[in-house]
């Protein structure tokens, strides 16, 4: 019998002793966050995009079904005196936003079902920064089941009710030694009210 989710996802933080890094999405696009607000980063693993959105002084919270992800996740903040709010959650089971966001980040997560709920949760003008694989990627990291990987542009579908401010899905285009391969990445904004 397999591992019930949290218990897999506790194994596999286990040994880790930093955080990790930050999603390139949210790294090349600093500049279009706001000076201040509430961000969420959902699927938070160890939190890398969570202590960087506090860095940029918003207020964070972080979800993930690991507890010990989480546990870890709280001891990187408070080392550098960074305010981030987290909380275990199954994300696909019991995850509905009770108040909205200015920024929402989900990074290597793909559960299309949640895609209506996450742009809901957006506050009117809120940016949501997207990252997760391809089917049309080039090394064998991430997953490998299709339920997990994104189709050619399927992010912008996903989001359509969303306001394209950054895409990117470099794919199997040119020099496969350089560029962002393996992941589509999306910055999207909700129209203000």
């Amino acid at each position: 019998m397999p591992a019930l989710p949290h218990i897999k996802w506790n194994r596999r933080f286990a040994s880790s002793i930093e955080p990790n890094k930050p999603a390139e999405v949210l790294l090349h696009n600093l500049h279009l966050l706001p000076q201040r607000g509430r961000a969420l980063e959902l699927a938070c693993g160890l939190g890398g995009n969570a202590l960087l959105l506090a860095r940029q002084g918003l207020q964070v919270e972080a979800l993930d079904i690991s507890s010990v992800a989480l546990e870890k996740l709280a001891g990187f903040a408070a080392g550098n005196s960074l305010s981030v709010t987290t909380g275990q959650c199954d994300i696909e089971d019991n995850w509905r936003a009770t108040q909205k966001y200015d920024v929402i980040v989900c990074c290597h997560y793909l559960h299309r079902s949640l895609c209506a709920g996450i742009q809901s949760a957006l506050s009117n003008g809120g940016l949501l920064f997207y990252q997760t694989f391809t089917r049309d990627k080039i090394d064998a990291i991430g997953p490998n089941t299709a339920d997990y990987l994104l189709e050619t542009n399927e992010l912008l579908a996903l989001f359509d009710q969303l306001d394209t401010v950054y895409y990117r899905e470099d794919g199997r285009n040119g020099d496969h030694s350089r560029g962002l391969r393996n992941v589509a990445c999306l910055v999207g904004r909700k129209p203000p009210g």
